[in-house]
């Protein structure tokens, strides 16, 4: 059964398991798609900033945006786990004859790889919502001000969780030039999510 399909307290108790999975890398993920999720939540509340229709025209548009990511950021939490069971799976692989040890560590730089992406992307998920949340401040309702203000940190948690998982897997990848593309996207995103939230903060009346 996928994580996501399954109760809040099994998930609980898987993530509290000794298991390797579910672990961070999927707990980021969560935690930005809850963001995402109370986000769209004050985008669908009848009253607004100020009740004017640029206010509604604004929430619909950031409210189709955010469908979206959390549709994929909500698919990143059983994926993540894919990902580092594969790990796990070809460390495990035999190595006895030369063949096996090719075919090991060709299967290992597989598997870290697709274990760096799905963070990666986590990340680029978690800054687009919080471009969002700029909008979602801006126009939404004041007395969700808080509501907006744990999605921002949610997704700022997600964010700089998934960059953990990056730096754990990174630093094994043998391709130089993928691990530099990697790690300068990863040090963008988290500049402009940075600013992003801190201007949505901002909005909200945050100090």
């Amino acid at each position: 059964m996928l994580l996501v399909d399954t109760s809040v307290r099994d998930l609980l108790t898987a993530f509290s398991s000794p298991d390797p999975t579910p672990g961070g890398g999927s707990a980021a993920a969560l935690s930005s798609a809850v963001g995402a999720s109370l986000l769209t939540m004050v985008t669908g509340l009848t009253k607004t900033r100020t009740g004017s229709d640029d206010d509604r025209a604004a929430l619909a548009s950031a409210a189709s945006a955010l469908t979206g990511i959390r549709q994929r950021l909500t698919e990143t939490i059983d994926a993540d786990t894919a990902a580092y069971d594969q790990v796990v799976g070809a460390y495990r692989l035999p190595k006895g004859s030369t063949e096996e040890q090719a075919a090991r560590k060709a299967a290992i730089q597989r598997a870290l790889r697709a274990a760096t992406d799905v963070p990666l992307s986590v990340m680029r998920l978690s800054a687009a919502a919080l471009e969002q949340a700029k909008i979602v401040a801006a126009h939404g309702h004041r007395a969700a001000a808080s509501d907006a203000g744990v999605a921002i940190a949610l997704l700022r948690a997600g964010l700089r969780g998934a960059r953990l998982n990056i730096e754990a897997n990174v630093g094994s990848v043998s391709d130089a030039a993928y691990v530099d593309a990697v790690k300068t996207e990863a040090v963008r995103l988290s500049d402009e999510a940075g600013r992003a939230a801190d201007e949505a903060g901002a909005l909200l009346g945050e100090t």
